[in-house]
């Protein structure tokens, strides 16, 4: 099967080794997705919701260039730094995706790579043969 890696020009990327979103057969696969803009800074300090929108509007980016639509997504991974606040990112997370309610996960987890971080998205698609 042929191997498609997708980049979304994140400066993480190169370094760490890492592309956005993997494509095999009929699977796509998004890494972790943090609030940031094309130069690695952090948007929307300190406002889960607007950081939320962004991962996900990074997500779907780089399941269209891989071939996907966002209703092929069927999991998300929600990583929040502060669990109490899980109400704002999961607004943001129905906004996109309670026409398709795939399989969800909200974790709280003890640091992100950045400071000011609230949140880091994964998701996993399948297209329909």
């Amino acid at each position: 099967m042929k191997r498609i890696n997708i980049s979304s020009g994140s400066p993480y990327e190169k370094p760490i080794g890492f592309s956005r979103a993997v494509r095999i057969g009929n699977i796509i696969s998004v890494s972790g997705t943090a609030p940031i803009d094309n130069d690695g800074h952090t948007v929307y300090p300190g406002d889960l919701y607007r950081q939320t929108d962004h991962c996900i509007r990074i997500i779907e980016k780089a399941i269209y260039d891989a071939g996907g639509k966002p209703e092929n997504i069927i999991r998300t991974r929600v990583y929040l730094k502060n669990a109490s606040d899980w109400k704002e990112a999961a607004r943001a997370h129905g906004k996109y995706f309670s026409g398709i309610r795939p399989a969800c996960t909200f974790v709280e987890i003890s640091r992100f790579v950045e400071a000011d971080w609230l949140v880091e998205m994964e998701a996993d698609c399948v297209i329909a043969e």
